[in-house]
């Protein structure tokens, strides 16, 4: 790690993980996990009344860093400024609350920076805990860059323009996956397809619509996770690999991490073809959706659907599937987590609408789906030239 002028550590700076009482929320909070925060990023806050998950303990004020603990080369870490009511995070987290002028967001992106991950990713990688993992004193540790307040406040500026427009991005995002949620309501739900003034209804569905159970209309499958203690499974790995943290109703254009032929070869880690659809089986995430618009291979929590005949719906049983989550998570089993097996699954009962109109259907969704997929690119190009100047700038290399 990088000297800097004056010892300053973020101990001094920020309080770590500072005591809040979170047994005053007793009717629901605003629940942000680990897997929730990505780069910066945050793809879901999960409702939560009655029955709180024992890590939920950590209360968020804006402001705060939340900081993954866990595999902290992930870059599961996120700059809280939102508003929910009730906000609480993991203790998978590290969360820093500053207590002095030191500008929280420069911080925020230095606690980013290549250099920070890999000395916190080398301290994980050498602890004795279950999952490779540091503690809050390490990240205490860390020398904060000695940079006045006007240069912070600067760089702030420049880096913060990037993430304004990845944020326009996501907005517009967010609009793209509700217009596609509110058509699938509209033909499927309330029946307003194309046609239905003159359509006969039989057994309260249009003629020609049918109910069967998934295993009728799709084939499942899952994957595998390559032992750990294998490094040259996941050095240097070329392959997707998709976990269910990463499954965030969403499409996914690329993994957090990707494994090697051999770690395929030599797990249940299995290939599948892009456009595929899957959802979280157990875990925090159970229920959670995402289409791979890659060719990837998934852990063992992952369910993968593929259609067996020869029109893809991807759309369309995406959409189902969402619409089915409660009954979903009803259904589900297991004491320590609720779980949802693939032959459980495969049971399940839908509704297959007659294929012409699915496949309108499915030419409607595909624009924005494809918008959707742009957007993301986008984002990914703005992160990767943010993440270029953030060590120029921290350098000085790159005068502000």
């Amino acid at each position: 790690m990088k000297k800097w002028c004056v010892s300053m550590k973020f101990r001094d700076s920020f309080s770590l993980n500072p005591v809040g009482n979170t047994s005053k929320y007793t009717d629901f909070i605003n629940y942000i996990d680990t897997s929730s925060v990505n780069a910066g990023l945050l793809s879901e806050v999960s409702f939560l009344e009655d029955e709180f998950p024992s890590r939920a303990q950590r209360l968020v004020r804006p402001g705060d860093i939340l900081y993954s603990s866990v595999r902290p080369n992930l870059r599961h870490y996120y700059l809280y400024n939102d508003s929910y009511e009730h906000a609480v995070a993991s203790t998978g987290f590290v969360l820093l609350r500053n207590n002095s002028s030191y500008n929280t967001r420069f911080a925020f992106y230095y606690l980013s920076t290549n250099e920070v991950v890999k000395y916190l990713s080398n301290i994980a990688e050498l602890s004795q805990s279950t999952f490779p993992s540091f503690s809050s004193k390490d990240i205490g540790k860390i020398d904060l860059p000695d940079i006045d307040r006007k240069a912070q406040d600067q760089i702030v500026s420049i880096l913060s323009a990037y993430d304004n427009l990845i944020e326009v991005n996501n907005k517009r995002i967010k609009v793209l996956e509700q217009m596609a949620e509110n058509l699938y309501k509209e033909w499927f739900v309330r029946f307003r397809f194309p046609g239905h003034e003159k359509a006969e209804f039989k057994n309260g569905l249009p003629k020609g619509w049918r109910r069967g159970r998934i295993s009728e209309f799709y084939t499942t499958s899952s994957g595998g996770t390559p032992s750990r203690e294998h490094d040259e499974y996941y050095d240097n790995g070329t392959i997707p690999w998709i976990k269910t943290g990463e499954l965030q109703d969403c499409l996914l254009i690329d993994t957090e991490e990707r494994i090697t032929e051999a770690a395929v070869k030599k797990s249940s880690a299995k290939f599948f073809p892009k456009d595929s659809v899957l959802m979280a089986m157990y875990g925090v995430n159970i229920g959670m959706l995402a289409y791979s618009t890659m060719d990837a291979t998934c852990n063992q929590a992952c369910c993968v659907f593929r259609d067996k005949g020869s029109i893809n719906t991807k759309h369309y049983l995406f959409q189902c599937l969402k619409s089915i989550r409660d009954y979903l998570l009803l259904i589900s089993f297991g004491a320590a987590q609720q779980n949802l097996s693939q032959d459980l699954i495969k049971r399940v009962r839908i509704v297959m609408p007659d294929m012409e109109t699915v496949i309108r259907f499915e030419q409607k969704i595909e624009p924005l789906y494809n918008e959707t997929k742009q957007l993301l690119k986008a984002n990914e190009c703005l992160i990767r030239q943010r993440d270029l100047l953030l060590p120029r700038l921290m350098s000085g290399k790159l005068e502000v």
